[in-house]
């Protein structure tokens, strides 16, 4: 697809001077809320501040090297992995069921390593593709992308502003002085030529500078944590500390989680593939899958927990026209530098709520805006209306579903409702299936399996 339609800058093939592109690398760390889900775990699981830290550390270099392994040799996208938040409970019930703080996180660990051989197998033995193939046309694609966004927005308003410590009209303040920045940015770079690609490349790490600097003006940026940081230190709480325990069902229920995990992630490829016009053809869906697999290896080995494709950096490729795959794998190096520097990682998770929020609520929007782009001109008729609608109006109702029937339901059940994207997509293909009258499949040849094309 022609970059100019897309509004790209540049494309994933472009090479960003170094120095650009590890500037650009640090915007997207930033516009991550990678560490939210580790410290949520790390609460649950009572851990000391100093295992606090030393969690926090291992997650960053995981998705550093998920994310270079990714865009450079298995995807070969522009994507980033993160730590998902669908295992979250999950882990906490087999730790504290298999001993606790003793013996219960070696449960875990050996749990996430046989679910990631399962990702690869499914890379290695072509079914992977092959269901992406059969199951996924692009109205199904198209209403993923759109369900991913949507998803995505009541959390970062809820969590990170509304919901978020701290006075709520001080964060809605923060908020709006980070996202209004942010399109001040953007509305320059369109009106003034000469400051095009600057402001535009740079609108998300200005706004939050901006967020970050009223945050500290209104007493709410803690730097007591960053100044008493280490410079440099070692993540301490690995696999070869805890050590690998097998339990069958623990590995069961870890083989459930790495699928509800399959099926997010493809979301995120098909929002990126969306974004960046480029088609993923049947070799990079079952590189990608083992790539995957590779990824929550490592993160498991370094004592982390799965990781995913990050679906934020669709957005922040949206706003910042940058989808070169040299600034994915700057912020993959800059990730495993996190890890090492203590003061660093201690900086990032000092960052208000408030500030994150007012950034990637915009974000969230772009993606799910991205989404209805790929079905807005599709010939689907009157079944289309269904196939489209139906898993939105899931979505909503997975996002505002009351935390008490989640409790209450059945485990397995919980890690699905804890899942919109997962409960969306789902429905989305049993709706195709059931409705189509002709099965459209993402593949026009025997060659290239067609993700879904932004317009």
């Amino acid at each position: 697809m022609d970059r100019k339609q897309n509004g790209l800058l540049y494309g994933p093939d472009d090479k960003v001077p170094y120095t650009q592109a590890g500037f650009l690398g640090l915007q997207h760390v930033l516009a991550m809320d990678v560490y939210v889900a580790p410290i949520i775990m790390a609460g649950l699981l009572s851990m000391s501040v100093a295992q606090k830290s030393g969690f926090l550390q291992a997650a960053f270099i995981a998705c550093g090297i998920g994310t270079i392994l990714q865009t450079k040799f298995f995807l070969k996208l522009p994507v980033s992995q993160g730590p998902s938040f669908v295992p979250v409970g999950a882990v906490a019930g087999i730790y504290l069921a298999n001993g606790g703080a003793h013996g219960g996180m070696a449960t875990v660990l050996g749990s996430l390593v046989v679910g990631s051989f399962l990702l690869i197998a499914l890379g290695v033995t072509g079914v992977f593709q092959k269901v992406i193939s059969k199951l996924v046309p692009a109205i199904v694609g198209g209403t993923i992308i759109t369900c991913v966004g949507l998803s995505l927005l009541p959390g970062a308003l809820n969590d990170n502003i509304f919901d978020a410590p701290g006075n709520i009209n001080a964060n809605m303040t923060i908020a709006a002085a980070t996202g209004i920045t942010m399109l001040i940015a953007i509305i320059l770079s369109m009106r003034v030529p000469q400051l095009r690609k600057a402001l535009k490349v740079s609108s998300i790490i200005i706004a939050l500078i901006v967020g970050s600097v009223v945050a500290t003006s209104m007493g709410r940026f803690d730097w007591s944590t960053v100044k008493a940081a280490p410079w440099f230190s070692l993540p301490q709480f690995t696999s070869v500390h805890y050590g690998l325990h097998f339990s069958l069902p623990a590995i069961l229920t870890f083989v459930v989680i790495y699928l509800v995990l399959t099926t997010e992630t493809t979301g995120t490829w098909f929002a990126m593939s969306a974004v960046t016009g480029e088609k993923i053809n049947k070799k990079q869906w079952n590189m990608g899958i083992i790539g995957e697999g590779i990824s929550c290896l490592f993160a498991a080995l370094l004592g982390a927990t799965p990781m995913t494709g990050y679906s934020t950096n669709a957005g922040v490729v949206s706003v910042t026209g940058v989808a070169s795959k040299r600034v994915f794998i700057s912020a993959g190096f800059w990730f495993i530098i996190l890890g090492f520097c203590g003061k660093l990682s201690a900086f990032f998770a000092a960052v208000p709520a408030p500030v994150i929020g007012g950034v990637y609520s915009i974000i969230c929007v772009i993606i799910m805006l991205n989404g209805l782009n790929v079905v807005r001109d599709l010939k689907t008729g009157e079944s289309g209306i269904y196939i489209i609608g139906v898993p939105i109006v899931l979505t909503m109702a997975m996002v505002l579903l009351p935390a008490k029937v989640t409790n209450e339901a059945p485990q397995l059940l919980q890690y699905l409702l804890g899942s919109p994207i997962t409960i969306a997509a789902i429905s989305a293909i049993i709706l195709n299936l059931l409705m189509s009258k002709k099965q459209a499949v993402p593949a026009k040849n025997s060659e290239a399996v067609q993700a879904p094309t932004g317009r």
